[in-house]
């Protein structure tokens, strides 16, 4: 049964306002929507450190916590239905995730839609990459990591590594990952009036930003329609309250079949990026789950520490 401690934070979310988004609804809008939703973050633990950085052309800001392993690296992305969001708003979430790993991460200001449509962001993903692993760090050493659009995002940009004979990281971590931009997910029917973060109306102003004329079923912009084979070790985390929930469960079905070692994790009662509140012990747990995911992933070595590639 979930904790009460989730049904409040639930409640606070859907006080929080999940409007109805009609045919004329703004950018302006869609991105208030999405803030209101990173204000449930929390604060940011006191042990945290951030510092503006750029991977090559890439900005972003290194995200380090104490205790944290010289050789561990999270590259994550952060969620906001490629339209919101930045490294700054989800700093809370990604120094709990960073202090659960004993890693450090870069987190990138990756472009968001519709000034720049995809697959601006996804380049900026891989380029980032491109330029650590030019400088000496190594793949073993880094996780791919994000929650929501940026989930699914970690997982295109494993799809693009793989595709250019880049090395492949070590890990995937997603928490509530959109990872079908057709919104065909039997759960967007099933959880419509469960989540109280997202809605489908609010997800396909979304898509028709960040897509424009580019297809939702591409593989780039839909990790579920991808062939996962040579993918590394993957961890999923999703509420079952969620539209997004099948997204999680068809990537862990896309793995399995391409013989990938995968965990997904379907948490009872949990909604949207439910490790967004450090008060639920469901959060803790999964935090917990995906912080011992990276620890066992990220290999130490004795070349240079990623924090050095700061250029």
């Amino acid at each position: 049964m979930p904790s009460w401690q989730s049904a409040f934070f639930a409640r606070l979310t859907r006080i929080s306002g999940l409007r109805s988004f009609g045919p004329d609804a703004g950018i302006d809008e869609l991105r208030q929507h999405y803030d209101r939703l990173t204000a449930r973050f929390g604060a940011v633990p006191p042990d945290a450190a951030f510092e503006p950085a750029q991977l090559g052309p890439v900005k972003g800001e290194w995200v380090r916590v104490e205790g944290a392993a010289r050789h561990r690296l999270v590259l994550y992305f952060h969620g906001g239905g490629h339209i919101a969001g930045s490294p700054a708003g989800h700093r809370p979430l990604v120094a709990r995730l960073c202090q659960a790993g004993g890693a450090n991460a870069f987190s990138l200001d990756y472009r968001l839609a519709p000034e720049f449509a995809f697959p601006a962001g996804l380049r900026d993903g891989i380029d980032a990459y491109r330029h650590l692993v030019n400088r000496g760090v190594p793949a073993s050493t880094i996780i791919l990591a994000g929650d929501g659009s940026g989930g699914g995002l970690a997982f295109s940009c494993a799809l693009a590594i793989r595709n250019a004979g880049l090395p492949m990281p070590a890990g995937i971590v997603a928490m509530s990952p959109w990872a079908d931009l057709t919104l065909s997910g039997w759960s967007m029917l099933q959880n419509a009036r469960n989540d109280a973060a997202l809605s489908w109306e609010l997800l396909f102003h979304c898509v028709r930003h960040y897509l424009r004329k580019a297809s939702p079923a591409d593989p780039y912009t839909s990790p579920v329609y991808a062939d996962l084979h040579d993918f590394p070790p993957i961890m999923v985390h999703a509420g079952s309250l969620e539209i997004l929930r099948d997204d999680a469960s068809r990537l862990g079905d896309l793995a399995a079949a391409a013989n990938v070692p995968v965990s997904v994790e379907i948490y009872d009662g949990m909604q949207h990026v439910f490790q967004a509140s450090p008060y639920v012990p469901e959060a803790r747990i999964s935090l917990m789950r995906m912080g011992q995911f990276i620890k066992s992933r990220a290999r130490d070595t004795a070349t240079e520490p990623a924090q050095s590639a700061k250029a």
